[in-house]
């Protein structure tokens, strides 16, 4: 795979992903604010939408062939891909995983997070933790010189020493000129292996986490995936470029 294979960002690339970035983290930070009890997921899906239209931006997941939501909406052991529709409801305990992409001027960026319906049991707040260490850790580890699987080596030994298990049927990936572009960056790995880090890479970095066991299943809706055993699954992801200053979060 060759740099230009990569799709190498330049310092004014990454300024406009950025900016891309900022509206995702504007939108995260109005969710804050919900009462996810009084809200069903198509009403949060329409109020992300709404947010991101009124930056002059568009869902990023509309531009998915057949997906026609802003978000994806996951609840506990719903692990990725949820559909945000109106029968989709939350109460106290749950935890809600929120993916939303962004695209305007050209420019993509990815990023998911997690809200917590408090209270949730202790189960579910470490693996939310453990969920969370695993992508800062992975993101502490995104510096010039450092392997993808340095990254992916950092997520899996986060999640198993919180006694808990990683995703290995979804990945990360790069992104910013396209949603989804190369390289795979798997939260799975060993220490110095696989391709090594550049500056001007923009990587999307989304540990998955499971409660129980790694496998999953699809629903038959053809998106929702769930845990193969019921258990809850904790997925977070941050939209981060490789720099010779370190890492940079390009949507926090």
């Amino acid at each position: 795979m060759t740099a230009k294979d990569l799709a190498l960002k330049s310092a004014d690339d990454i300024k406009r992903i950025r900016e891309c970035g900022l509206v995702l983290a504007g939108i995260f930070k109005a969710l804050e604010a919900v009462d996810f009890c009084s809200a069903t997921a198509w009403e949060l899906d329409s109020f992300i939408d709404s947010c991101i239209v009124k930056k002059q931006a568009r869902p990023a997941f509309k531009t998915i062939r057949g997906y026609d939501y802003a978000s994806c909406i996951s609840v506990n052991n719903e692990v990725v891909h949820g559909i945000p529709l109106k029968r989709k409801k939350f109460t106290t305990g749950d935890i809600v995983k929120i993916d939303i992409g962004v695209v305007m001027n050209g420019f993509f960026s990815d990023a998911c997070r997690i809200f917590p319906v408090l209270p949730v049991s202790q189960t579910a707040e470490k693996l939310v933790m453990t969920a969370q260490h695993a992508l800062d850790s992975a993101i502490a580890r995104m510096v010039p010189g450092n392997t993808i699987g340095d990254l992916g080596h950092s997520i899996q030994t986060a999640a198993e020493f919180g006694g808990f298990s990683v995703v290995k049927h979804f990945s990360g990936h790069g992104t910013g000129f396209a949603l989804h572009e190369p390289p795979v960056v798997p939260n799975w790995g060993m220490p110095g292996l696989g391709r090594p880090l550049v500056p001007g890479m923009v990587l999307a970095v989304e540990p998955i986490v499971n409660e129980g066991a790694a496998d999953i299943v699809r629903l038959p809706d053809g998106w929702t995936s769930v845990t193969v055993d019921g258990k809850l699954s904790a997925h977070c992801e941050h939209t981060i470029a490789v720099t010779d200053a370190g890492p940079l979060i390009l949507t926090g």
